[in-house]
């Protein structure tokens, strides 16, 4: 009996301890070193609200050319035009001067109005939103822009419409001549993109 109370006592024992070093290692994860060698209570990162979290994400993805035929075959490249649109705009309205920016994303072409700054002259202000534009799209993209006040309500007059909506196509062209009467900036940023690789890059969007 004696035999069997002693053997309990250095079980018991045994555990006490391993649970004490344990709860001192648990303690002593919690704390970091100091430069001098002394400990220093650990603190946990700030807690980032959603937004926040969200925008510091980066985005990474890794395919090889087989993974890509075999799960993406019959598909087609989807694109979030309002996204586009509302990337453009906002980078724009960054730019000193630029007070409202108007943005329409089609299958094919970026249409801006804007209103004209005051102390940036108008060929200056075009090729600041033509060159916005072209930083964000993909380089098939036509991009027109306009600092007639007009154009706002003619972007905004195909707001609601589909590439499939009745007189949409001439609908789009008249407006699109309407904004090349004004200033287009330089030409800098289709001059540097090969024709050859505007002709063979192939996307295909839907609504």
């Amino acid at each position: 009996m004696k035999l069997k109370m002693f053997v309990f006592s250095l079980l018991f024992g045994g555990i006490a301890l391993a649970g004490c070093g344990t709860a001192e290692n648990a303690e002593d994860a919690d704390r970091t070193l100091n430069g001098d060698g002394s400990l220093n209570e650990f603190q946990e990162p700030t807690q980032l609200d959603p937004e926040q979290e969200m925008s510091s994400r980066l985005g990474y993805v890794r395919y090889n050319k087989e993974e890509l035929d075999q799960n993406e075959e019959d598909k087609v490249i989807r694109m979030d035009r309002k996204q586009y649109a509302d990337t453009i705009s906002r980078l724009l309205l960054r730019n000193d001067g630029f007070t409202e920016v108007a943005t329409l994303v089609t299958d094919e072409e970026v249409l801006i109005a804007y209103n004209q700054p005051d102390k940036i002259e108008r060929d200056k202000a075009a090729s600041i939103a033509r060159q916005t534009a072209y930083s964000v799209i993909p380089r098939f993209f036509h991009v027109y822009v306009s600092d007639k006040p007009v154009s706002f309500r003619d972007i905004q007059s195909l707001q609601n419409s589909t590439t499939l909506s009745d007189d949409y196509d001439a609908t789009l062209d008249s407006i699109i001549e309407d904004m090349k009467k004004a200033p287009q900036g330089d030409e800098f940023m289709e001059k540097n993109l090969n024709k050859e690789d505007r002709e063979h890059e192939q996307y295909e969007q839907y609504e």
